[in-house]
């Protein structure tokens, strides 16, 4: 399990459709039980659910609880504050979003770099 740590030091998102809560959990270094409360907290972050209730979390919600966490764990953001945060901003991207995007498509810039080399 990873440490918690800051979104540029967060493992880049592999290249899948679907993950499990558990694989979430390790590239945002949050536990399940913190990605579950968030739901509740949360109405943008809305994971699949199939047999069993079992979730499934796509591309863009882990982008999502990537910038939940950062809001929270690093931006000392509450979780009434952190809501608000992600719902005034429907309209426009907000720019601590932007950076991790930003962050994921360097890192996997530089691992098909790596690969090239």
């Amino acid at each position: 399990m990873l440490e918690p740590s800051h979104n540029n030091e967060l493992p880049a998102i592999p290249a899948k459709r679907y993950f499990t809560i558990g694989e979430v959990s390790e590239l945002c270094a949050v536990k399940p039980h913190v990605l579950r409360y968030w739901e509740q907290e949360f109405s943008q972050l809305e994971p699949v659910k199939r047999r069993g209730n079992r979730r499934y979390y796509q591309r863009k919600d882990v982008v999502l609880i990537r910038q939940i966490r950062g809001l929270l764990y690093e931006d000392g953001y509450t979780i009434g504050g952190a809501r608000s945060h992600l719902s005034g901003e429907s309209s426009q991207k907000d720019t601590s979003q932007t950076k991790i995007e930003i962050q994921q498509i360097k890192a996997e810039l530089e691992e098909i770099l790596d690969i090239l080399k």
